[in-house]
């Protein structure tokens, strides 16, 4: 019971992470290809959407409506993997968005608006 317990903190803690995020960053970034806490985040949230995504779709409706810009992004994409109507409703969504969000890309850091990266977001991280 104790596992339940510990790996529903993990999960709660990463949506906090994701919530606060100010940059998007699928992967290691850096020349060590390092992963951003936030990115360690999202990876928690997509392994515990893959155990019972019923029970944080609450979650993640509420990091894309209450997150930063960043913190969006993520929230599409986990909706996206879990309802693929809502998601690409969520990216329709976020096309009409002018908030500014960091993007990192290996070893690229870039800064772009939620509207550009909707509308030129790659089909999956």
């Amino acid at each position: 019971m104790g596992r339940n317990k510990d790996r529903e903190r993990e999960v709660e803690a990463a949506f906090d992470e994701l919530r606060r995020a100010e940059t998007v960053a699928f992967g290691g970034v850096g020349i060590a290809g390092t992963l951003l806490p936030v990115t360690e985040a999202y990876r928690r949230v997509e392994a515990a959407l893959g155990d019972d995504p019923e029970d944080l779709r609450g979650q993640l409706d509420r990091l894309l409506a209450e997150g930063t810009p960043a913190g969006r992004v993520y929230a599409a994409t986990l909706l996206e993997r879990v309802d693929p109507t809502a998601g690409r409703a969520a990216w329709t969504a976020l096309r009409d968005d002018p908030a500014e969000l960091g993007t990192f890309t290996g070893c690229v850091m870039g800064r772009t608006t939620l509207r550009e990266y909707a509308t030129d977001r790659p089909d999956g991280p």
